[in-house]
């Protein structure tokens, strides 16, 4: 049995970083214009400095998938030719696309490049895998509306091409994402199939009726609310041991939008999920669905993977992920036996916590404070503030570095 890889999103270069150290096998990164997530926040991963975010990637033997996955126009495609000089020097490990021009431009341009076809090409079937594979194509990533028999039986039929799946992460109402709501919604502002999805299928919606303007009702699902489009997030680390011995060979994690936070705590539940498996057939894996709880999630589901998939894998109070542990702060640097952290959320001076490293996993406490800006010592630590913490238990390496609340909230999972 085949050890499967661990793929991981890398939404920047910060959380590509943290990613690899919490033990990715690979990740997968894009860069404006031809990726389908439109990052924000962060060092940004761009044409000019992609070369150096995989190089970072590389250094550590960790994979670095380029995603070049949007469905182009003309215009896309006049500009991806510009920008291949840039890609190739770049030397990504493969490249993930769905679009048959895009497909041609990267064999042209890069005929010994891997080329993994994106779920976005809604492949359900062994005879899909087939046509991609005689086309060139190394992996195909499936459609997440496949049952993990199905799964089982395309490897079986074409043992010769590599499979990847998601196990974790926010699932699109739509089928395998192709979505044209965004678009309509926002008036061609925010095209979901450019990178820009606003996500209206989470949004709350009420009726009304066009004879009666300014009445509006409340579209009611068995009263629990008004998110009717919204799927709960999928979470399959209870079922590594069914995905491996169908002969998956990649298993990734959806969220290149997500936070730090979530990238790192995710990375390390499935990178020790996985390891068990394989030093324990017998293991018991729930013990990692709880600890995926403490990371936002809309509720849990495991979608059309047990072919069991109905009302229950759509949230229907809530459309943003919510946490069960508050992320506290991130590490920054030391300072004698103080700590320079970054706060997120709040927290007091003696509340216990739960510190995560990739090596280490451990409860302490907050013994002092100070501020970094005043020097003034302090009973709480405030957000976004910058402060020194002595910590009554210290992290073996300080170096990414995360802080999160003990307790678990209970939110719908």
């Amino acid at each position: 049995m085949k050890k499967p890889e661990l793929l991981l999103p890398a939404g920047n270069i910060e959380k590509l970083d943290y990613a690899i150290q919490y033990g990715a096998d690979a990740v997968y990164l894009g860069v404006v214009d031809f990726s389908l997530r439109a990052m924000r926040k962060g060092e940004l991963i761009t044409l000019d400095n992609l070369k150096s975010a995989i190089d970072l990637a590389h250094e550590s033997n960790v994979k670095a998938y380029l995603t070049l996955n949007i469905f182009a126009f003309n215009n896309d495609i006049k500009m991806l030719e510009q920008a291949m000089d840039k890609i190739i020097e770049s030397n990504p490990d493969a490249i993930i696309l769905s679009d048959l021009g895009v497909f041609n431009i990267v064999k042209r341009y890069m005929p010994n490049t891997p080329i993994h076809v994106s779920t976005q090409t809604n492949t359900l079937n062994y005879e899909a895998v087939k046509f991609w594979k005689q086309m060139g194509a190394q992996r195909v990533i499936l459609a997440r509306e496949l049952p993990i028999k199905d799964v089982k039986e395309i490897k079986e039929q074409v043992p010769d091409i590599e499979l990847e799946v998601f196990v974790h992460g926010s699932q699109c109402v739509s089928f395998s994402g192709r979505c044209l709501l965004s678009d309509y919604m926002t008036y061609g502002e925010r095209k979901a199939n450019h990178g820009n999805c606003a996500q209206p299928c989470r949004w709350s919606y009420k009726l009304v009726e066009e004879t009666r303007p300014g009445q509006y009702y409340e579209i009611n699902q068995d009263d629990r609310g008004t998110h009717i489009l919204s799927p709960k997030d999928l979470c399959l680390v209870e079922y590594l041991r069914e995905l491996i011995d169908a002969g998956v060979d990649s298993l990734k994690i959806e969220g290149r939008t997500k936070s730090l936070y979530y990238v790192s705590a995710v990375t390390k539940a499935y990178r020790a999920a996985i390891d068990e498996v394989f030093e324990n057939q017998n293991c018991d894996l729930h013990k990692y669905y709880e600890e995926l709880k403490k990371v936002g999630n809309r509720g849990y589901t495991q979608g059309f993977y047990l072919g069991n998939n109905n009302s229950k894998s759509y949230s229907y109070e809530i459309s943003k992920g919510l946490a069960g542990a508050d992320f506290l702060c991130e590490f920054w640097d030391k300072k004698d036996d103080m700590y320079l952290v970054k706060t997120k959320n709040k927290f007091l001076k003696g509340q216990e916590i739960e510190i995560i490293t990739p090596d280490e996993q451990y409860f302490t406490h907050a013994t002092k404070i100070i501020s970094k800006k005043t020097n003034e010592e302090l009973e709480v630590a405030n957000t976004n503030d910058e402060l020194y913490i002595k910590f009554e238990r210290e992290p073996k390496n300080y170096k990414y570095a995360l802080a999160r609340t003990k307790e678990i909230k209970n939110h719908d999972t």
